[in-house]
C-alpha cells in the first residue's frame, strides 16, 4: 500500500461565470451533460470537461463556448481525479441548471456549484487521484442580524426575482 498524499487545487472561475464540480461514472457523461445544459436556456454559455478513469484516461470535453470549454479542461487537468467533471457556465446560475445536471443518469454527485473562490481537496494514491471535498468561499464571521435578513430578502425578491 502506498502513501496517501493530500493537496488542493484552486479552481479557475472566469469573471461573470459559475462552476459546477461533480463525479460521474461513464464516458457518455460529457454528451449527456451537454444535452442537459443546451436545452436549459438559449442564452446559457458553457464548457464541460470530464476526466475518464479507464480505457485511455483522457479529458473528454464539449460545450458551446470555446473559452469556457478551455477553462473547464484546464480545471479538470489540474484536479486530475478519475470520473470527475467540471462545468463552467456563463449567462446563467447553478440554480438554473443544477437539477438537470443532477438528473443525468451518469452523475453520482455534485461537490460544488459556485462563483466563490473554490479549492478542490484531492487525495492521491499509487492508483490515481480522487476528490474528497471542496472549500467553497470563506468561513462564517457571524450570524445575520435584522439588516442582513432584510438585505437577503431584498436580493432574492427585488434584485434577482427568485421570490415574490
Amino acid at each position: 500500500m502506498s502513501d496517501l498524499k493530500l493537496s488542493y487545487e484552486a479552481v479557475e472561475i472566469p469573471e461573470g461565470c459559475n462552476v459546477i464540480v461533480g463525479q460521474s461514472h461513464f464516458i457518455k457523461t460529457v454528451e449527456d451533460i451537454f444535452e442537459a445544459l443546451v436545452t436549459s436556456s438559449p442564452s446559457l454559455l458553457f464548457g464541460i470537461a470530464f476526466c475518464e478513469a479507464s480505457i485511455e484516461c483522457l479529458v473528454r470535453r464539449d460545450g458551446n463556448d470555446q473559452e469556457l470549454v478551455s477553462c473547464a479542461v484546464r480545471n479538470a487537468l489540474k484536479i486530475g481525479a478519475g470520473h470527475s467533471f467540471v462545468v463552467v457556465i456563463k449567462n446563467g446560475y447553478p440554480i438554473n441548471v443544477l437539477g438537470r445536471v443532477k438528473a443525468v443518469q451518469e452523475v453520482c454527485g455534485i461537490f460544488a456549484a459556485t462563483a466563490n473562490p473554490l479549492q478542490v481537496i484531492v487525495a492521491e494514491s499509487g492508483q490515481g487521484r480522487g476528490i474528497i471535498g471542496v472549500i467553497d468561499g470563506g468561513s462564517p464571521v457571524g450570524v445575520e442580524d435584522e439588516s442582513g435578513e432584510k438585505w437577503r430578502k431584498n436580493l432574492l425578491r427585488e434584485v434577482i426575482g427568485y421570490k415574490r
